[in-house]
């Protein structure tokens, strides 16, 4: 492997000579770019014949390996095109995916470090992101809009250091995630209900647990008359919105100037009227305006990573306060605990199971937050489940409050308490 891996090096950095001194653009010279590559292969061949090199087995296989290298994205062009893997990792000459069934596996088709940061900057030419020494880590949508790539290179880190996480779930249902065992159905039409009215819900979870997904899929519940405003900084939802629109972060340009922060668009939209404000993974100050989203009258939705809905709370008060407005914790918690309706946390199994065809994705609980007369926040569990597994049940509890708001909104004779009961729904 060694040996075929070195070949396969230097006939790569000929061929690209070649090109660049030909000034030759793969998307626009194709023909005379093979033609170069064909040539490298053959002088390559030429020095093996005169005992300076050993002979390749099958020149026409290493003449297709460095085509794709160099107009394509190389070792990785099958793996990009396979419609079953989840995320592919790059560890500087290693490359590893998750497959369908959720277990890592190793690209068996070798690569050295040179070609995936070639690679990555394919993957960003697109974009308006870089991925060089100013600018060492970057995120951004990638492979037109189907993925996130997440990078890094020294001296952030001490290789290239990639993760490239494929949309697979787009345009999901509550009904979906129903059938996917995620959560039952009268938790679904619980969630569903309650996206009727301008609702304040929190999603935690820890990274992996599918919070975007069930983000995505309370939004296609909302009603086609509310106006939806989504704010991320790698946009990931795609939901069809009847009214309003997606909006994503803008990093610094070169000089430092033009950033466009998540905060800066969730105050933007404060201005639009909207009736829910989405806000993908809050971590910073934007969750101040979230708070500030309340006394405007907004509904919202956002995701936070915590390791329980209680933990999500705390979560929220922290990034809050990290925008350094001159307010103290207890104010931020009695708003947050005055406004927040629900919090849904999800989790997932860490190890996966040779007879299912995923890993497991499942909401643990559903706590309805209550004003609290302490500095603490009050909860009450709606839905619970002691861990992955096992049933996802209504405990009884329906805070009287968020039953009116949400009776008055919904259709069809239905009710929260009959959802909640199993009866007829929306789910």
């Amino acid at each position: 492997m060694t040996v075929r891996l070195d070949a396969y090096d230097g006939i790569r950095r000929d061929a690209l000579t070649r090109i660049e001194h030909r000034r030759l653009h793969p998307e626009g010279n194709l023909d005379e770019v093979r033609s170069e590559v064909e040539l490298a292969v053959d002088e390559y061949q030429r020095r093996a014949h005169l005992g300076d090199e050993i002979p390749l087995s099958d020149p026409q296989d290493m003449i297709g390996r460095i085509l794709r290298s160099i107009t394509d994205f190389g070792a990785l062009t099958d793996l990009i095109a396979r419609a079953d893997v989840e995320e592919v990792f790059i560890e500087g000459p290693r490359v590893s995916y998750l497959d369908g069934s959720g277990h890592l596996r190793g690209l068996t088709a070798p690569t050295s470090e040179a070609e995936n940061r070639q690679i990555l900057e394919r993957l960003l030419a697109p974009t308006d992101r870089q991925l060089n020494t100013k600018h060492p880590i970057v995120q951004a949508r990638v492979l037109d809009g189907r993925a996130r790539l997440t990078a890094a290179i020294p001296p952030v880190s001490d290789h290239v250091s990639a993760t490239m996480r494929r949309y697979t779930v787009r345009n999901v249902t509550l009904a979906e995630l129903v059938r996917r065992d995620a959560l039952p159905r009268a938790a679904a039409g619980f969630l569903w209900s309650i996206m009727q009215i301008r609702s304040r819900v929190a999603i935690s979870g820890e990274p992996g647990a599918g919070k975007t997904t069930l983000a995505a899929a309370l939004m296609a519940a909302e009603p086609a008359s509310h106006c939806v405003r989504c704010c991320e900084e790698i946009r990931e939802i795609a939901v069809a919105l009847t009214h309003g629109a997606y909006y994503e972060v803008r990093p610094p340009a070169l000089d430092g100037s033009g950033e466009i922060s998540l905060r800066d668009l969730v105050k933007f939209v404060l201005a639009m009227r909207p009736d829910r404000i989405v806000v993908g993974e809050v971590r910073g100050a934007e969750a101040f305006e979230l708070s500030r989203a309340v006394n405007a009258g907004c509904g919202f939705l956002c995701t936070v990573h915590a390791n329980s809905a209680a933990e999500a709370l705390h979560a929220l008060v922290n990034a809050a306060l990290m925008a350094g407005e001159n307010v103290t914790e207890r104010v931020v918690s009695k708003v947050f605990s005055e406004s927040l309706d629900v919090v849904v946390h999800l989790g997932r199994d860490d190890i996966p199971r040779d007879d299912a065809s995923g890993i497991r994705r499942e909401v643990l609980e559903i706590l309805a937050v209550v004003p609290s007369l302490s500095d603490d926040f009050t909860v009450e569990p709606i839905f619970k489940r002691t861990g992955l597994g096992s049933p996802l049940e209504w405990t009884g509890v329906l805070p009287a409050a968020l039953e009116q708001r949400v009776d008055r909104s919904l259709p069809n004779g239905w009710t929260t308490r009959t959802i909640l009961e199993g009866g007829d729904g929306p789910v």
